[in-house]
């Protein structure tokens, strides 16, 4: 899937960098904003293959384009001021990593283009209308993870086939609300409990183990967001 995930995000970003020109002008050097709630460490392969991709196209940072990263290091306390900075500096197209960054960029523009990745259920979030027609200024991708959050508890109850109770570890954003509605529902099936700790950030990582050994969980379920990613050294 990240295979498929990295072309189709640069062809959106493509598109939204190209516009009509008339005669002979002047090349413009492309700004584009990149706005995430992750910290630049947790994605630097992945950046790596952005660069890559633009270079694929034509694009070649310091020559024809220009990146202004935002990176807010797993929390979201910033997102909302560093796509207003985005605005302000007049980018040509942001590019949002995670559903809390869109969020923010949406409310920051209604005007500048902004191509959303990694985003788990846009349509759900409000972040656009549907997938065929998404409309507004957001285009991009959608990885479903909601969708996929049974299913990992699914496989979690076979690899620990007397499993009786699983703490899930997530945040307070919209996405993690869907998935652990999914969750909840494949869990009666199974029998389970559940037990719901939130991780805010990187202080209640410990404190969310202590309460699960608390309540002899068997297993860890970590679902996804700004924080799990960016401190997944720390959880393991």
């Amino acid at each position: 899937m990240r295979k498929k995930f990295i072309p189709l995000a640069l062809c959106a970003m493509f598109l939204a960098l190209c516009k009509p020109t008339v005669g002979q002008q002047t090349k413009k050097i492309a700004r584009i904003g990149f706005l995430t709630a992750i910290s630049a460490s947790s994605i630097s392969a992945r950046m790596e293959a952005f660069r890559r991709g633009l270079h694929d196209l034509g694009y070649v940072e310091g020559k024809n384009i220009v990146i202004d990263y935002r990176y807010s290091d797993g929390t979201t306390d910033s997102l909302s001021a560093s796509a207003a900075e985005l605005v302000r500096a007049k980018v040509d197209v942001i590019v949002t990593a995670g559903a809390s960054a869109t969020d923010r960029a949406k409310q920051a523009t209604s005007t500048i283009p902004i191509v959303m990745a990694q985003d788990s259920d846009p349509v759900a979030t409000g972040a656009v209308a549907s997938l065929a027609r998404p409309g507004g200024n957001i285009s991009g991708l959608s990885t479903f993870a909601p969708a996929i959050a049974g299913k990992r508890l699914e496989l979690l109850k076979e690899v620990v086939p007397k499993l009786s109770h699983v703490a899930v570890f997530g945040s307070t954003n919209p996405v993690n609300a869907l998935a652990l509605k999914e969750i909840e529902s494949v869990a009666k099936a199974l029998a389970l409990k559940v037990q719901t700790l939130d991780i805010l950030g990187p202080k209640d990582i410990e404190t969310a183990f202590r309460a699960a050994g608390k309540e002899h969980a068997g297993a860890v379920l970590v679902l996804v967001s700004a924080v799990s990613l960016s401190q997944r050294p720390q959880i393991l």
